[in-house]
């Protein structure tokens, strides 16, 4: 048996959509940043290059089986799927996971996360910082269409479950106009239509008061919670004090980049043993990250990777987790194929299978 349930967040941005081409031309999709990212100081990592899988185009069934097949093998029981509804029905990118949930295939665990957030252009290096797409909360009969329309998701065998509820995670909580209402009104649908209910995690910092607003647990934002945790030394301090940069910016020669850290840095913020044990989450962890091909200057970046300080990251999540009954010993991986954000799980030219093979050795540990 798996030591834990772990489940990878997948981002469906690997085929062209209508919109994509209105806002960044014809054929835009993730690859597009990935392709013509450039390194921003010396010993920069900058473009990634996918490996086994290549640049892939997810409107293409053998891709998405491959990808399965990858992570199963590894130890990863499923993906969860980064889901947008706006509103008034509209949806985007919802192809790649309409076609897995249509076709049964592949034979694989999935749940879904509502990226509810609107689309602004900045992230994507927009000079002139759009709003692309606005997320609505139009009222009851929108939020009964949106769990209408995700009806056929819950009830398929391979979508994953807590206490036999589909196990759904809500990005921007706090944008809900009131949660409680949108949960209350979820989960008698879920009963109305014979199941137990939905299992709500925010995906939030731990001071968000998430039973308060009617969720059952809280996922915190990787990597952004594990910045927000980095204990600083004294050399930061000097440099701060004396240049007005942090230390990490002196060492990379990254000086234009105020938010760069060590691998190192981000393992040791990952000891959970400080957070209080009245709160239920679900830790997130990272193998990698750089954020520059989308946001150049503005992006955050993390130096020395290695495939090791994973593993311990993985090791750091279990303890917080140990002690939950098994089917609540979830870690949540960022991410299995976020490559405009340097975050996957995917082999890379030059890591190749490094970071799956910590996954597998977490597990049979």
């Amino acid at each position: 048996m798996s030591k834990a349930r772990i489940i990878a967040y997948y981002l469906p941005q690997f085929h062209p959509i209508a919109e994509n081409d209105e806002w960044w031309g014809k054929g835009f999709t993730e690859w597009t940043n990935v392709g013509k990212a450039k390194p921003l100081f010396k010993g920069h990592d900058q473009p990634k290059v996918p490996a086994d899988l290549g640049y892939y185009d997810l409107r293409i069934p053998e891709v998405r089986e491959e990808q399965a097949k990858m992570a199963k093998e590894y130890g990863i029981e499923g993906f969860c799927y980064w889901h947008y509804w706006f509103g008034d029905g509209k949806r985007l990118l919802e192809k790649p996971f309409q076609e897995v949930l249509k076709s049964q295939k592949p034979d694989f665990g999935f749940c879904l996360a509502w990226a509810n957030i609107s689309w602004g252009g900045v992230a994507y290096g927009d000079l002139y910082e759009r709003n692309l797409m606005e997320q609505k909360y139009p009222g009851i009969e929108d939020y009964t269409n949106h769990f209408n329309e995700l009806l056929p998701a819950f009830q398929d065998k391979r979508y994953l479950r807590i206490d036999d509820k589909p196990i759904f995670v809500v990005y921007n909580p706090a944008g809900l106009p009131d949660a409680k209402e949108f949960i209350n009104l979820w989960n008698k649908l879920a009963q109305e239509n014979g199941m137990k209910g939905i299992y709500f995690i925010a995906y939030q910092h731990f001071n968000f008061p998430y039973k308060e607003k009617g969720f059952d647990a809280l996922t915190p934002p990787a990597p952004s919670h594990l910045f927000m945790r980095v204990k600083y030394g004294i050399l930061d301090k000097l440099t701060k004090k004396i240049l007005s940069k942090k230390w990490n910016q002196i060492k990379f020669r990254a000086f234009k980049i105020k938010s760069i850290y060590t691998h190192k840095q981000i393992v040791a913020a990952s000891d959970y043993s400080n957070v209080s044990k009245d709160i239920k989450f679900f830790p997130s962890c990272v193998p990698n990250w750089d954020h520059t091909p989308r946001s150049v200057y503005k992006g955050q970046v993390i130096m020395e990777t290695k495939p090791e300080l994973f593993y311990k990251n993985l090791l750091n999540c279990f303890n917080r987790i140990k002690d939950y009954k098994d089917e609540e010993k979830i870690i949540f991986i960022k991410a299995w194929n976020e490559w405009a954000e340097g975050n996957y799980l995917e082999p890379d030219i030059k890591t190749g299978l490094q970071n799956l093979e910590q996954v597998k050795k977490f597990q049979n540990s």
